[in-house]
């Protein structure tokens, strides 16, 4: 399968007043023409930065490196401001985490959505319109030629998301990147726009990036898993592999808080796992997680491990000495 975007070692720094805050630490991740990649941890992981920084959208004060950030052949990191603006324009788009202030009140919902591909395609105004209608429709919003003359004030949370979805699909990206789109909505308007983003993806062939902290979310959409944890992927699988085996000590802990409907008693604790996230200032001797980690081992301290095969296979990868240990003596 063709990989439109391959990234390898990619890390973001920010200057801070107690020295660099390294929320990004050397990420390796790809993604898979047309596949649904979901990335998964807690807040504060890198989750968010890891998107903006494909997106080209840090702060001019974010130092951003790579050794590759391939994007179907081009590498970004080498494109000149224009020529990112051109591609993030019509072949990458995003999807943000809180539509209202995504969307401008200024502007009604149809300049909004014909404003990029009118750019981007030079496509006339009809043309333009005759799409976003097109596209308001296929992402459920009532009334879609109504909706052209409106402002965001005027629709419901749910409604501007399903807004977003259609302006993300408006120039045919071949990559969309989802920054937790539905964590301002409601549990029921949030399974019709899971399932919405799903059907989308797979009707127009378009690879998405989605960004979570639910593991739920991940269990009903992911075709991949990348489990991130103190601004590195410590886990890759696909997304059956990831809930049948999970390998790393912290996928196996968020797995363990998830309750279980008939196993998990009304009224008692829920798992949790312990401890905190180590402070990402400066750097980090060993094993990111070793501190809060309930089988570590005392060359976690000091050997910071690397993302490698479980049992020899390139699909699901692991960041753990313990794991990769323990894949080996099964592979021999």
């Amino acid at each position: 399968m063709k990989r439109i975007l391959d990234v390898k070692n990619l890390q973001v720094s920010l200057p801070t007043p107690n020295g660099d805050l390294r929320a990004v630490r050397g990420i390796d991740l790809h993604v898979n023409k047309g596949e649904m990649l979901c990335i998964v941890g807690e807040s504060g992981c890198g989750k968010s930065m890891t998107s903006m920084a494909l997106m080209g959208l840090l702060p001019k004060r974010a130092e951003v490196t790579a050794d590759a950030m391939q994007f179907d052949g081009m590498d970004l990191l080498s494109l000149s401001k224009k020529e990112r603006n051109q591609v993030r324009g019509m072949r990458m788009s995003m999807i943000f985490q809180e539509p209202m202030t995504s969307l401008n009140p200024s502007y009604t919902l149809g300049n909004q959505l014909c404003e990029g591909i009118i750019k981007h395609k030079k496509v006339s105004k009809d043309e333009a319109k005759k799409r976003a209608v097109y596209l308001l429709e296929c992402a459920g919003v009532p009334y879609p030629e109504k909706r052209l003359d409106q402002y965001p004030h005027q629709l419901s949370g749910g409604l501007r998301q399903r807004v977003m979805i259609a302006m993300a699909l408006m120039c045919e990206p071949d990559l969309i990147i989802a920054d937790e789109p539905t964590t301002a909505l409601d549990v029921t308007i949030q399974a019709q726009i899971l399932r919405l983003i799903r059907e989308l993806q797979q009707e127009f062939g378009t690879a998405v990036i989605f960004i979570t902290h639910d593991l739920g979310v991940v269990a009903r959409i992911a075709d991949r898993v990348a489990v991130m944890y103190a601004g590195q992927v410590v886990e890759t699988a696909s997304a059956q592999d990831l809930f049948s085996d999970p390998q790393h000590p912290y996928t196996k802990g968020l797995l363990n808080c998830i309750p279980v409907p008939g196993k998990t008693l009304p009224g008692s604790h829920l798992e949790s796992i312990p401890g905190v996230v180590p402070s990402l200032i400066g750097e980090l001797k060993g094993c990111a997680f070793e501190n809060r980690c309930s089988v570590s081992i005392g060359e976690c301290c000091y050997r910071s491990p690397s993302l490698e095969n479980h049992l020899g296979s390139e699909d699901h990868q692991v960041r753990c000495s313990i794991a990769t240990a323990s894949s080996f003596r099964e592979a021999v």
